[in-house]
């Protein structure tokens, strides 16, 4: 069996959380529904943390962040288990993922962070075993998706097209790279045809499949999303291709849709 860590990227609405929900739905895999976002967020931003100082300026730092306190960081026992001398940014967050696993009785870590493919070289050269799984979407139903979420967001069609491009060049850059430990997973495969696209990842990632995954009985919160606020039936499965397309709906507004298809074509 492997063991190194999991880690999903991605733009904002891709898909990621439902990957995350899946895979952490795996007797031995735990992946928090919530992104941490420590290497976008953290890594590298308080100096060499083998000077004391800045290791309490970081650990201070993520215990004022609410992504990182979903993980319930035990700042006693990282200080324990990170002496001086052999602290890196990739140690602490391994730690606090780790402890975030052992507490769900289970062997092996995994995140997701979004736009982490940036930091692709320095987390898969830190962790050994690690894969990285990139979840891309067709750019019109992301934006859809995000105007939904968030109707008055900043340089709107601009902004997202150039997210997705940045995204993708890097997904496609890592992947020359790193082709065995890296993936980029289309959210229109997963959702379409789940079972052959997680049976796909699993051999990647050396883990037997289980059907009971994609119930994502280990994310009820999200369980819940999807089923609109209700408590859905413990065997109802939740994972739809409705919302591909979306992008017709009349949510985004003509010129937007022209501007993504021209700037993106190809």
């Amino acid at each position: 069996m492997a063991e190194g860590p999991i880690l999903i990227g991605g733009p904002d609405r891709c898909g990621k959380t439902m990957l995350a929900a899946i895979l952490g739905s795996h007797s031995r895999i735990a992946i928090p529904i919530v992104g941490s976002n420590l290497w976008t967020f953290f890594y590298g931003q308080y100096g060499d943390l083998n000077d004391d100082a800045n290791f309490d300026r970081c650990l201070a730092g993520l215990m004022r962040y609410k992504h990182a306190l979903f993980l319930k960081p035990d700042v006693p026992r990282l200080r324990a288990e990170l002496p001086r001398g052999d602290r890196s940014y990739a140690g602490l967050f391994e730690r606090i993922h780790a402890h975030f696993a052992e507490r769900a009785g289970k062997p092996r870590w995994g995140d997701q962070t979004g736009l982490i493919e940036r930091y692709a070289d320095q987390v898969l050269g830190s962790y050994p075993g690690a894969v990285m799984l990139h979840m891309v979407r067709d750019p019109r139903d992301r934006y859809e998706a995000s105007l939904k979420l968030w109707p008055a967001g900043r340089a709107r069609a601009g902004g997202a097209a150039a997210r997705w491009a940045y995204s993708v060049r890097l997904g496609e850059r890592n992947l020359r790279r790193h082709p065995d430990r890296y993936r980029m997973v289309r959210y229109e495969d997963l959702v379409s045809d789940p079972e052959r696209t997680v049976h796909g990842l699993l051999e990647l990632l050396g883990e037997a499949y289980e059907p009971s995954m994609l119930l994502m009985g280990d994310a009820p919160t999200y369980r819940r999303r999807l089923a609109g606020g209700e408590e859905p039936a413990p065997d109802r499965v939740l994972i739809s291709d409705e919302h591909i397309g979306d992008y017709e709906n009349g949510r985004v507004p003509p010129l937007e849709l022209a501007f993504h298809e021209r700037v993106l074509a190809g």
